[in-house]
């Protein structure tokens, strides 16, 4: 193990779904510092705001860092949420999505940020998962996919993909579990309180598949 700190960067863009990301963030800083540090960036350093399918008022966050001077990364966290369908669109998220990930130990996407990863062509040949509600969405980006629909989450070497909103902290534990030890994440999952769902071939949300996309 390194003697210094993993830094994870965790990944903002307008309209990015809460739980996808500060699920898992309230298990990854629940490690010492001295073992992962983490960095929010987003395109530009400053303000960027939640999204919600309800559509109401949403807090806005800030990023550390913009894409051009974000630190190398060892881990990145990517969201989904209602302004993934937007960011599909723009380029410069997902060129620093390749540029980075080349460089992580481990890309991490919750919910529809596996279509992020399939449109930046990051999963090609991969095994992946995403949103059982709005599971198109991911597949349409890439046919080089092997998209999983069955799954909590999917590990497949240097990317993580989990199903939606709170399927990302059962991943973002067993992401603790790979790189610190089984030992280590029990203490975070406890500390939390959070029942985890250990097995990732077991999804109870299978059976929405494609519920909420559009007819």
């Amino acid at each position: 193990m390194s003697d210094k700190p993993l830094i994870l960067g965790a990944v903002l863009y307008e309209g990015f779904e809460l739980l996808d990301m500060f699920g898992p963030l309230e298990m990854f800083t629940a490690l010492p510092p001295d073992l992962l540090q983490v960095v929010m960036i987003a395109e530009t350093a400053g303000s960027v705001t939640a999204g919600s399918m309800a559509g109401n008022n949403m807090p806005t966050f800030i990023a550390d860092y913009g894409y051009d001077d974000a630190p190398q990364l060892d881990l990145i966290l990517l969201p989904g949420g209602v302004g993934t369908i937007p960011e599909l669109e723009n380029e410069k998220t997902l060129s620093f999505l390749k540029a980075r990930a080349s460089e992580a130990q481990i890309t991490s996407s919750v919910c529809s940020g596996s279509a992020l990863l399939a449109k930046a062509g990051l999963l090609d040949g991969k095994k992946a998962t995403s949103n059982k509600m709005f599971f198109s969405l991911a597949t349409a980006q890439s046919d080089k996919v092997n998209w999983q629909e069955q799954a909590r989450w999917v590990d497949d070497d240097d990317v993580v993909t989990s199903s939606g909103v709170s399927a990302g902290i059962d991943m973002s534990l067993a992401i603790i579990a790979r790189l610190f030890g089984q030992e280590v994440a029990d203490r975070v999952a406890i500390g939390a309180e959070y029942t985890w769902h250990r097995d990732a071939d077991t999804d109870p949300f299978t059976q929405y598949l494609n519920d909420g996309a559009p007819t």
